[in-house]
């Protein structure tokens, strides 16, 4: 009786052992191959701009590793942790915004710094009106481009059609009331690694 309990347990662990092996994946995406959708190139792809963001976010700061979580599919890369501050939040979106081969960039950090009401409207109004300022230019096409705005610091992120596209979106962010500075990472979509067909 115990050595069939003690074999079970063996099954069963090595069974186990085997699972959890088959759905790291390729360079340990996290996602199992045989029902991963992504060629193995792709996959390949994702592993490295997520190895590439990772090893700039240690290089910049050490705590990032442990705090940040980052995962790359198909050349979006999403983003969770915390950070102390907006400016280390905007920080990280632009170095990921800057990985080769980026598509997109969803950040869902969180700040553990105070809230500031006063602060936080300004921003907010700011962001809302290099938004509208976009929607309206018909030389831009605004859904490209994502906004946040901190300490009346406009970042856009995004991919323009051609560099007169890039130059128009940041006229527009500089020309808005009570914007201080703005930070652009946008890329121009000949330059994208990976393009829709």
């Amino acid at each position: 009786m115990k050595s069939k309990i003690i074999s079970l347990i063996i099954i069963i662990l090595f069974i186990n052992n085997c699972a959890g092996t088959a759905s790291r994946g390729v360079f340990g995406t996290g996602v199992s191959v045989a029902l991963d959708p992504r060629s193995i190139g792709t996959q390949i792809d994702d592993s490295i701009m997520q190895k590439s963001l990772k090893t700039r976010l240690a290089i910049r700061e050490k705590s990032y590793i442990l705090s940040i979580s980052t995962k790359v599919l198909d050349g979006r890369i999403f983003l969770t942790g915390k950070v102390n501050d907006p400016e280390e939040k905007l920080y990280i979106t632009k170095l990921a915004w800057e990985t080769a081969g980026v598509r997109s960039v969803k950040n869902d950090i969180k700040i553990k710094e105070k809230f500031n009401f006063k602060q936080s409207a300004k921003d907010l109004l700011i962001t809302s009106q290099v938004k509208t300022a976009l929607i309206f230019n018909k030389k831009i096409k605004a859904t490209n481009y994502n906004i946040d705005t901190y300490k009346k610091k406009v970042f856009i992120y995004g991919i323009a059609q051609n560099s007169d596209e890039r130059k128009e979106v940041i006229k527009e962010a500089k020309e808005t009331l009570d914007v201080a500075e703005v930070i652009a990472s946008i890329f121009l979509v000949e330059d994208l690694r990976i393009q829709k067909n």
